[in-house]
């Protein structure tokens, strides 16, 4: 299974591929990358972070979603109150709130895997 894991904090991005570690990771660092890399490598799952430079969450999920309508895409954020229902709007699943802890993000990859 491959999840693209999109996430603009470097120390983040490699804790969120280590929780994830049984699975395929391919990692975007902003939305722009992450629309090339879900359009080249068809991941199963969008884990994909709010606040990014350039195209934000929002706009990044709603061109994804735009490419592959069934895709499953879960936010993660800091900002669920207050970016969450947008997020929503646009076609994410779910939104996880940071922090997280290791087995809530797995639970919810699971669920939708």
């Amino acid at each position: 299974m491959k999840i693209l894991l999109v996430e603009d904090e470097p120390d983040l991005l490699e804790i969120f591929e280590h929780m994830l570690s049984s699975y395929e990771i391919i990692k975007a660092c902003d939305g722009r990358e992450a629309i090339e890399k879900f359009k080249s490598h068809q991941p199963d799952l969008v884990l994909m972070d709010i606040e990014l430079p350039g195209i934000d969450g929002v706009e990044a999920t709603k061109r994804i979603l735009s490419i592959k309508p069934d895709t499953k895409v879960i936010a993660i954020t800091a900002f669920a109150s207050r970016r969450g229902r947008e997020m929503l709007a646009a076609g994410a699943v779910e939104v996880l709130k940071k922090p997280f802890r290791m087995q809530e993000l797995l639970e919810t990859v699971r669920k939708y895997l």
